[in-house]
């Protein structure tokens, strides 16, 4: 369903130009399979990436465009295991949070840092300019996408699971209350105590703080680059298709808007039906 949504913004009879802007990682990795469905319903692709990157490859389904960035794959690759480390530690919560906080700043420094040095690459921008894309496709986790996709003046797709500090909601403006919905890491179920309650509150209340820090980098080099005040909520906002690799059976429901698509299992390999 969510291919169909995101195929229905191009053109169907003579397939379209898209911008692929996307994440390192195993976020690339579910990617790269809605890419190849839409090479072969005859759409023109390309993938932009930074030189060192960790996955994004060449492919017969779309033309890879790299960049120059000022930090090595080794490096990259390092930094992405340190914060992995911290992200599934089994510390106390409190003591993971403060990790995880110092951790995601630095994370935060370095796609930044990469962000720019494509926004800054004079010769690639002008020929995205002339590119005549008609979408943007991104995961919004790093929103480098979203900010060349307002720069371009086109529509964007989103391709993601979700974003820290319910940032996603926040954009789309859907109902997250916290006294019932659990907040990521807390490892609270939707039966929650009062304390527990107590908690997810005081949780949700630092995550403005936690996030503000963290997506600074970001909102510093929109506004940049499109010459105004841009904070992470505006800047997601403008969202057009949100394809969530999510899926109720794994997931607690939540309120969705009508431009949300769940697409949870696109990223499972095809295997042969079990048994009666």
């Amino acid at each position: 369903a969510g291919l169909c949504v995101l195929l229905a913004l191009l053109c169907p009879a003579e397939g379209g130009k898209v911008l692929v802007v996307p994440m390192d990682g195993s976020h690339w990795l579910s990617l790269r399979s809605l890419l190849v469905a839409l090479s072969q319903g005859g759409h023109q692709i390309l993938t932009v990436a930074p030189e060192g990157n960790l996955n994004v490859e060449p492919s017969q389904y779309y033309t890879l465009q790299t960049y120059p960035v000022p930090i090595t794959r080794d490096e990259l690759r390092e930094r992405v295991r340190s914060f992995g480390n911290e992200l599934f530690g089994t510390r106390p919560f409190l003591q993971r949070l403060a990790a995880l906080h110092g951790k995601a700043q630095l994370i935060s420094q370095l796609y930044a840092s990469s962000c720019r040095s494509l926004l800054r690459n004079r010769d690639l921008m002008e020929y995205l300019e002339r590119g005549k894309f008609e979408v943007v496709l991104t995961d919004p986790i790093v929103p480098c996408g979203q900010i060349l996709a307002l720069h371009l003046s086109i529509p964007s797709v989103f391709f993601l699971r979700g974003l820290p500090c319910s940032l996603d909601l926040q954009a789309a403006q859907c109902p997250d209350p916290p006294s019932y919905v659990p907040r990521t890491f807390t490892d609270n179920s939707d039966h929650m105590t009062f304390f527990q309650r107590v908690e997810n509150l005081l949780l949700k209340a630092s995550e403005s703080f936690l996030c503000r820090s963290a997506y600074l980098p970001f909102e510093l080099l929109a506004s940049e680059v499109l010459g105004r005040p841009v904070t992470m909520n505006e800047l997601l906002s403008h969202g057009s298709i949100w394809l969530k690799r999510m899926d109720f059976v794994f997931e607690y429901p939540m309120p969705a808007m009508p431009n949300m698509v769940f697409i949870g299992g696109i990223n499972c390999g095809k295997k042969k039906p079990l048994s009666q």
